[in-house]
């Protein structure tokens, strides 16, 4: 539970360790932790911004700014599924041009959007390989 919002959080922009801790009121032990195993995963990287007394700073890496699209869904299935009446507590847009953010299917080659059930699996080159998915 607190990784994920650990990273939502960092896709948020939060960074230091006291903006996290108060945001999601989680126990300082457990941040470290959980913080730890996000840089050791290669989730985040950790950058010293202070030395006296010494305080760190985590940024998403390429890895961890790969997860967005699943936090994403995560969020917009929260959304539908158990937001109450007034609706969802936080919208993502396109800041650009200000348009809600919707996710969704679509594949690069046709163009077409999609649902889940147009979804096959089949054997990929690292099968067999002992690669773990």
């Amino acid at each position: 539970r607190w990784t994920i919002l650990i990273l939502r959080d960092a896709f948020r922009g939060l960074r230091r360790f006291d903006e996290l801790q108060r945001d999601l009121e989680i126990p300082r032990a457990v941040l470290s932790d959980r913080l730890r195993k996000l840089v050791d995963a290669g989730v985040l990287t950790r950058r010293r911004y202070q030395d006296h007394p010494p305080r760190d700073e985590y940024r998403l890496t390429s890895m961890g700014l790969q997860l967005s699209p699943i936090l994403v869904a995560l969020m917009q299935w929260g959304d539908r599924w158990l937001s109450g009446p007034d609706g969802a507590p936080t919208l993502l847009v396109h800041e650009p041009c200000g348009t809600e953010v919707d996710m969704g299917f679509h594949c690069a080659t046709c163009g077409t959007d999609f649902t889940p059930t147009d979804i096959a699996s089949r054997p990929g080159p690292g099968r067999g390989t002992g690669a773990t998915a």
